[in-house]
């Protein structure tokens, strides 16, 4: 919950960020999207702000990895491969 109360905090002054925030993860315990697609998600709507990427990765199966590139990018790793999320990718 401690994660949960930090993007909370982060986004005081933009509250629809931290309800997409939850909208993602409770499409994801209703299996309405998949682990990837949450991750995917959730890179995008934090890509500004590495501590919280990093921090997302509390959420994750061990078999998956998030890590913020230099270059403003997030590279994510899965059981089915390596995934690269940039900015001005179109929401999944």
């Amino acid at each position: 919950m401690r994660y949960l109360d930090t993007v909370k905090a982060r986004f005081h002054d933009r509250p629809e960020v931290y309800n997409r925030f939850l909208d993602i993860m409770k499409d994801f315990q209703s299996a309405n999207i998949n682990t990837l697609a949450m991750i995917k998600r959730v890179s995008r709507l934090l890509m500004a702000h590495q501590d919280l990427i990093r921090g997302f990765s509390i959420f994750m199966p061990p078999e998956y990895s998030i890590k913020p590139e230099l270059d403003g990018s997030i590279t994510i790793r899965s059981p089915v491969g390596t995934s690269r999320v940039v900015a001005d990718q179109a929401s999944l």
